[in-house]
C-alpha cells in the first residue's frame, strides 16, 4: 500500500489551506520521514476542489518538493480526505458458519456483504473496519478461533460523495499519481496524536482546518464515527478582514500573530495598528485596541465547538466519547482555542500533534501536520496486517508436501 518499487511510503493530505506530501522509509525502529514539501493550497473550498487545474498543480508542487528532499520518485500515494462531507454508517451483519472454527476468511466473508442505504446512493465508500463481533448471538471482543453457528460482525463505514471523491482521484492523476488508498483526515490525524488508553477509553478528536473542522470518535481502539462541519481557520480570517475592513493577509498575521480566543484583562490597553483596505500608502496610523480583535475571534470560535457538541449529541456517541477531546489542525493553534472548547464540550482538552514519527522538523511537527503523519501510520499498520494475513513461503510449502503424500499415500 502507498509503496513504490523503491521501498519508500507516500503519503498526500490535500487540505483547504495546504498541500502536504510526507515521504517515508521504514528502518529498525519504526517510520522515518525523508521527504517532506508543502504548498498553500489552490482551487480548494471547504475541503472541495473547485477549481481543477489550481489543485493539481499545488498538488505537483508539494510532491516534487518531497521528491527533491529525499531523492526518490514517487508513484503512489495514500491520501488524506478532508471534503466530501464525510459520514458514518454502521451495519450489523451476520451469516452461517456450520460450527467450524471461525478464521480470517469467515470475517471477510461477513464484509462483502456491506451495501449502503438507498438514500446514500451518490456516495463512496471510503473504508470499512470491523468494530465488533458476536457468535450466536453472543457478544465477543474477537471472533477468530471460536466456534459456533452463527457469526455477527458489526461494521463501520465511512462514506463520501461521489462527486468530491471522482475530482479527487482525477487531480491526482493529473499529477502523474496513483491513490493507493484514501483515508478521512481526521481519522489519520487520530492515529498520529493519540496514544493508545484514549483511543480504548473513548476520545474526541477535532481536527480545526482552515475550511473545515472534522470530528473523529475513537472507542475500544477502534475508529466508531466521523463527521465534519464547514467552518475552519479561514472564517476566522474573512470575520477579522470584514470586522476590521483590512485585507485578507493582514488579517490571517493579526490571528496568528497576536489574535487570540480568550480575552486579557491588559486588552483594553493594549494598542494595535490594523491597515485598512484600499491604503497603499498609508499617511496616518488605524489604532484599535486588541479587545476589540478578540471580541471578533471568539464568537467564531464558540460557534465552531458550539456545532461539534451539536453533531456529537444528535449522532448518539458523546457518551462514547468519553470526557475527553484532543484538538489538532492549524486552526487549534489559535490562542486560547483549547480553554473555549473545554468550556463548551465540557470535556478535558489538549491539544495533539504527531507521536512516534522520526526525521519532522520543528515546523512540521506540530498540530498542522497531524493528518499528514497519521497517513503514514495508516499505510504501515495495513501493510503490515496484509503480510500478516499472507501465509508464508515456509507455511505453503508444508502444506503441499502434506497434501502430495496423501495422494501418493491413496493413490
Amino acid at each position: 500500500m502507498a509503496k513504490a518499487r523503491n521501498g519508500v511510503i507516500a503519503a498526500l493530505d490535500i487540505g483547504t489551506s495546504k498541500v502536504v506530501c510526507f515521504v517515508a522509509r521504514v528502518d529498525g525502529q519504526g517510520l522515518r520521514v525523508v521527504g517532506i514539501g508543502h504548498q498553500a493550497a489552490q482551487g480548494m473550498r471547504s475541503g472541495n476542489i473547485v477549481d481543477m487545474e489550481a489543485a493539481t498543480r499545488a498538488i505537483s508542487s508539494a510532491v516534487s518538493t518531497a521528491e527533491e528532499m529525499c531523492g526518490e520518485h514517487v508513484r503512489e500515494v495514500i491520501v488524506g480526505v478532508s471534503g466530501g462531507s464525510a459520514a458514518s454508517h454502521n451495519q450489523t451483519l451476520e451469516v452461517a458458519i456450520g460450527h467450524h472454527e471461525i478464521g480470517e476468511r469467515d470475517v471477510r466473508r461477513v464484509q462483502t456483504h456491506i451495501h449502503l442505504p438507498a438514500e446514500t446512493a451518490d456516495r463512496d465508500i471510503i473504508h470499512s473496519e470491523a468494530i465488533g463481533y458476536s457468535v450466536d448471538g453472543i457478544p465477543v471482543r474477537d471472533a477468530r478461533g471460536m466456534f459456533g453457528e452463527r457469526l455477527g460482525v458489526d461494521v463501520h463505514l465511512v462514506t463520501a460523495t461521489s462527486g468530491a471523491m471522482r475530482n479527487l482521484q482525477v487531480c491526482v492523476r493529473r499529477a502523474h499519481l496513483e491513490i493507493a488508498e484514501r483515508v478521512v483526515a481526521a481519522h489519520a490525524a487520530g492515529l498520529s496524536s493519540l496514544v493508545s488508553d484514549e483511543r480504548d477509553l473513548g476520545v474526541t478528536l477535532i481536527d480545526m482546518g482552515g475550511g473545515t473542522t472534522s470530528i473523529a470518535v475513537f472507542y475500544e481502539g477502534h475508529l466508531v464515527h466521523v463527521d465534519s462541519i464547514p467552518v475552519g481557520g479561514e472564517h476566522v480570517t474573512r470575520d477579522i478582514a470584514r470586522g476590521l475592513s483590512t485585507p485578507l493577509a493582514h488579517a490571517e498575521r493579526m490571528k496568528t500573530q497576536i489574535g487570540r480566543a480568550v480575552a486579557k484583562p491588559n486588552d483594553e490597553y493594549d494598542i494595535i495598528d490594523v491597515p485598512l483596505i484600499g491604503e497603499e500608502e498609508r499617511t496616518r496610523p488605524n489604532h484599535i485596541p486588541r479587545s476589540i480583535l478578540v471580541g471578533i475571534i471568539r464568537p467564531r470560535v464558540e460557534e465552531t465547538f458550539e456545532l461539534v457538541r451539536s453533531r456529537l449529541e444528535a449522532s448518539g456517541v458523546d457518551k462514547l466519547a468519553g470526557g475527553r477531546a484532543v484538538l489538532v489542525g492549524g486552526g487549534c493553534q489559535l490562542d486560547g482555542a483549547a480553554e473555549v472548547a473545554a468550556a463548551i464540550l465540557n470535556k478535558k482538552v489538549r491539544t495533539g500533534g504527531p507521536l512516534r514519527l522520526a526525521g519532522l522538523a520543528d515546523s512540521t511537527g506540530g498540530p498542522a501536520f497531524s493528518a499528514a503523519a497519521g497517513l503514514l501510520s495508516f499505510a504501515l499498520h495495513h501493510q503490515a496486517a496484509a503480510q500478516a494475513q499472507q501465509p508464508s513461503a515456509e507455511a505453503q510449502a508444508s502444506r503441499i508436501g502434506r497434501i502430495g503424500s496423501w495422494i501418493k499415500e491413496n493413490f
